[in-house]
């Protein structure tokens, strides 16, 4: 018989999956249930972003681009980081790519070989371990501390390494805690990795999503640095599945030489639509959404402490809050399949991102309108109460 490759035993399946497919069950015999599991907001593309899809569409702009992305476009992130974050890079060095996942995958095939491994955050993004699975190498997961704001302590970075550690990702603002990194706590990573030779890669997909400390970009501090970002978050195009990753000129062939073979290009259409996502009318959307989403998290932050259910962290960016449940259950997991049976809201459980006491934890995505927050708030507190009975 054939057999699967040994990889893929490796690579877990998320557990809120099992929730989604439950929650899709029970829609469709009628119950309203209310979806704070995904990342994704019920924001779409800006009119101009979509405009301009539609017109390369129509133009005929369907066929392959440069594999490192269309000049144009990278002129155009370049010039973002100048005009938002003072920064100076060179458009050669930004490598278009299918979302953020493709710039991941060209990372680790780039930087990791097989056997060797990456320091990281336990909790963090979990496809970020999968991605070295599939070079042949392993996540080295730090537990974090949330009284330590679930960063990894310098120290412990010389703690970890061994002489088979490659490099170390962090992400600011992250998943699933809506954490932001200092700039001083960057600026020590960097100094301790590059003292132990590897390299640093910093995800910023929730970039431009801060509402509480500085928002700017790794990218500040050096140009020996990895920075992935995407169009998925900030600017609402998840499905376009356009990303790109910013290299050190050193890596420029190396990384151009994958991305020929992994993707050909991006997708064309996306990457025209994205020209326009950089205009004054798409960013001044993108600011109004932001204002938003605060007024979202202001809310379920409120809301969720009256209930005793207080943020890990304080949640600075991204559109999450990441909340220790185990003052009323030990298991995450099973405390989320009963809100959602009983009162039909979706959420996360902190298994997925993590080792370390992952069964503590559930992260609530504020990515529907107040009305929608303040319904799933009545559910989950009418929930809880009647628990507690």
């Amino acid at each position: 018989m054939n057999q699967l490759a040994n990889r893929v035993e490796q690579i877990s399946p998320f557990q809120v999956m099992a929730i989604l497919g439950r929650a899709k069950e029970i829609q469709a015999q009628g119950v309203d249930v209310i979806h704070l599991e995904v990342g994704e907001p019920d924001f779409v593309a800006s009119e101009a972003v979509k405009k301009a899809g539609v017109g390369a569409i129509e133009q005929g702009l369907t066929g392959y681009t440069s594999a490192t992305g269309l000049p144009q476009l990278k002129q155009k992130i370049a010039r973002h980081y100048l005009n938002k974050y003072q920064i100076e890079v060179n458009p050669n060095r930004i490598i278009v790519t299918p979302g953020a996942s493709g710039a991941l995958q060209l990372l680790a095939s780039l930087m990791v070989d097989a056997g060797k491994n990456v320091l990281m955050p336990d909790p963090c993004y979990p496809c970020n371990r999968h991605f070295l699975i599939q070079v042949g190498a392993k996540a080295n997961l730090i537990a974090t501390q949330p009284q330590h704001d679930f960063e990894i302590p310098i120290e412990d970075i010389k703690t970890h390494w061994n002489d088979q550690s490659a490099g170390l990702w962090l992400a600011s603002p992250a998943n699933p805690t809506g954490a932001v990194l200092s700039k001083n706590y960057l600026q020590a990573a960097l100094d301790e990795v590059n003292q132990l030779g590897g390299h640093l890669m910093v995800d910023e997909i929730y970039q431009g999503l801060v509402y509480q400390g500085e928002d700017f970009t790794a990218l500040s501090l050096s140009d020996d640095i990895f920075v992935i970002n995407s169009f998925s978050k900030y600017f609402a195009m998840t499905g376009w599945r356009l990303g790109w990753v910013v290299v050190p000129e050193w890596a420029i062939e190396g990384a151009t030489k994958l991305a020929q073979n992994f993707f050909i290009s991006a997708p064309t259409v996306s990457q025209y639509a994205a020209l326009d996502a950089f205009s004054d009318t798409s960013m001044q959307e993108f600011e109004r959404r932001r204002g938003e989403l605060d007024l979202r998290r202001q809310l379920l932050l409120t809301g969720l402490s009256e209930m005793g259910l207080t943020p890990a962290v304080p949640a600075q960016g991204a559109f999450y809050i990441y909340v220790d449940v185990s003052s009323i259950t030990d298991n995450a997991m099973d405390w989320c399949l009963a809100l959602l049976e009983a009162e039909g809201v979706a959420l996360t459980p902190g298994a997925d991102f993590g080792v370390e006491e992952a069964h503590k934890y559930v992260r609530f995505a504020y990515t529907c309108d107040l009305d929608r927050l303040k319904e799933a708030l009545a559910r989950i507190k009418r929930f809880m109460s009647i628990g507690s009975q």
